[in-house]
């Protein structure tokens, strides 16, 4: 493993304190551009068949455009999807000896899209225990009033775990960043430089602010999960539905593949099981496969 790419005990020590951590100068340029190009391609694939306004979106849809699992489509996208660095850091932010992918998902913050609510990612989620890290990948980097991210520091340990309907359909979203487990946590805030992965961990409470610039704000996530874990209830999801895996079994097959480790140059195949062809929120939540962003 090049050492540039290895984490530091004293970067892991700070994900468990916090929760997130910024690593800094991943990609090389050459690596930014192609991995962009293959997920804009991938993205501009998924949402062809849509040419409404921002304006005539809904809510959730103003916050981005959001296409799921583009490494069953693409090689390219699969490649840097499955970088084994990028899931060695994974495995060691969740003291993990090995871990699988959740999904992967673009998400296109569109010029004059709106913020993303404040959420946790767990609570979408049938999955136990929470040893889960989401790799934010943003391609320009990442600056206030273009979409940045922040995070409550520490709301991972506090044992606070609340769904947030970021859809704005079945409920008002609860206002999580006031519940009194987290109400004296300000939020920090990162600009992160192109190159650079924002890891973060399932139950971190996060938020993205609006897009206020006149360019889509370009990010994909990758989330792994630590091999091992099961399914803890029935609720709706892609991962383990298209696996027919039952309430209380491990996760694991194709749509779930070992990340890390792997062996050198080795790539996954794609999926027997086809979803549909996920791409927004509004499919996703009528086909049972809610998930969400950020």
């Amino acid at each position: 493993m090049n050492d540039s790419r290895t984490l530091q005990p004293d970067q892991v020590a700070t994900f468990d304190r916090d929760g997130f951590l910024v690593v800094d100068d991943f990609f090389s340029e050459s690596e930014l551009a192609d991995f962009g190009a293959a997920v804009d391609l991938g993205v501009a694939g998924r949402a062809s068949g849509d040419a409404r306004p921002l304006e005539e979106k809904s809510l959730y849809e103003q916050s981005f455009i959001q296409c799921i699992n583009l490494w069953e489509d693409d090689l390219a996208i699969r490649q840097f999807t499955f970088n084994a660095d990028m899931a060695k850091m994974a495995a060691d932010l969740l003291h993990s000896d090995a871990v699988r992918i959740w999904h992967d998902q673009a998400l296109y913050k569109e010029a004059g899209g709106r913020e993303t609510d404040a959420h946790q990612d767990r609570p979408f989620w049938p999955i136990d225990p929470p040893d889960q890290v989401t790799a934010w990948i943003p391609f320009d980097g990442s600056r206030r009033g273009q979409g940045a991210m922040a995070y409550l520091p520490g709301s991972h340990r506090l044992g606070l775990e609340r769904f947030v309907d970021i859809s704005h359909v079945f409920q008002e979203p609860y206002d999580i960043v006031n519940d009194e487990a987290v109400a004296d946590i300000d939020p920090v805030w990162v600009e992160a430089k192109p190159g650079s992965i924002v890891f973060h961990h399932s139950l971190a409470v996060h938020l993205a602010d609006a897009n206020a610039s006149e360019e889509t704000r370009r990010v994909y996530c990758v989330i792994y999960f630590a091999d091992g874990c099961i399914r803890r209830s029935p609720l709706p999801h892609l991962v383990p539905d298209r696996q027919g895996i039952k309430v209380d079994d491990p996760i694991r097959g194709d749509v779930s593949p070992i990340a890390w480790p792997r062996p050198e140059g080795d790539l996954p195949p794609t999926p027997t099981s086809r979803p549909p062809r996920l791409g927004f929120v509004s499919k996703n939540l009528d086909t049972g496969t809610e998930t969400p962003p950020e």
